[in-house]
């Protein structure tokens, strides 16, 4: 078992119970993204859990995934997700009883996963390696509690994959920039393979989809708050600002508007 210490700075500063309610409003409408939808069911379906399975979730969230594996186990598997967020666990607990779902939900950290070694058939770990600081101790935890055979499925974002039109050059650099400064290890999307192999685990299937943003909804709050947040670093001016939130407007009300990033999967399994 190795050491349990902070996850990383996002994680701390989103530790607070008090920002459950945001916590709980974007992930869900990250969940509802055809985009993520699609990803999700192509990386159960590569899982493949099975009846019996004993399944694992790290960094379970709101615990749809977990109820998600919890059904694909049924009454003889088990379905745990971790989530060290308080009032996120919360929400999946109440969640999955509202679902009448088995799925159970403990507290704890992925870079020290409360559980013996070789105890789980199948893990899903879902946004949470891009928020490590040491993300490959991470999936070395996964690594550790996986049973020979057992399954893994790695989901994150890339960053340097954010595309935002119409915006001037400079402007859309920053942007980029402020988005990759949130994440502690930003580029994790296309590391899933390295860590994975790394681990002593072989790789099986990799896929990804590209979460196209609509604009009616949250895109255009998201590039006001990186716009917001690109000024308070002096990475553009105020003028720059205004141009690109008229421009933006102008162009989601004629359709031309677009926001994505991309996001991966690998599933793997480790060897007998």
């Amino acid at each position: 078992m190795t050491d349990q210490r902070p996850t990383s700075g996002f994680h701390a500063a989103n530790a607070d119970p008090a920002v459950t309610d945001r916590l709980t409003a974007a992930l869900d409408v990250q969940a509802a993204n055809p985009g993520v939808r699609r990803l999700r069911e192509w990386a159960h379906a590569s899982l493949a859990v099975r009846p019996g399975d004993r399944a694992l979730d790290v960094g379970a969230g709101t615990g749809s995934e977990t109820v998600v594996l919890a059904e694909a186990v049924g009454p003889e598997g088990t379905a745990t997700g971790l989530e060290p967020h308080p009032g996120l666990r919360a929400v999946a607990e109440r969640r999955a009883a509202e679902a009448g779902s088995r799925a159970v939900f403990l507290d704890g950290d992925a870079l020290a996963l409360p559980l013996p070694d070789a105890e789980v058939d199948a893990v899903w770990c879902e946004r949470v390696l891009q928020h490590l600081t040491e993300p490959d101790r991470a999936v070395a935890e996964i690594a550790r509690v996986l049973r020979p055979g057992g399954r893994v499925a790695l989901l994150d974002t890339d960053w340097a994959t954010f595309v935002l039109h119409p915006a001037e050059p400079a402007v859309r650099s920053a942007l980029a920039a402020v988005t990759r400064s949130a994440a502690a290890t930003p580029d994790a999307g296309r590391r899933l393979a390295e860590w994975l192999t790394g681990a002593g685990l072989s790789v099986d299937h990799a896929g990804a989809d590209v979460l196209l943003h609509d604009p009616r909804t949250v895109s255009l709050p998201i590039v006001r708050g990186l716009a917001a947040a690109a000024l308070g670093k002096g990475l553009i001016s105020e003028e720059q600002r205004d141009r690109l939130h008229a421009g933006l407007t102008a162009a989601a009300e004629r359709g031309a508007f677009h926001l994505s990033v991309t996001m991966f999967a690998v599933v793997a399994h480790r060897p007998a």
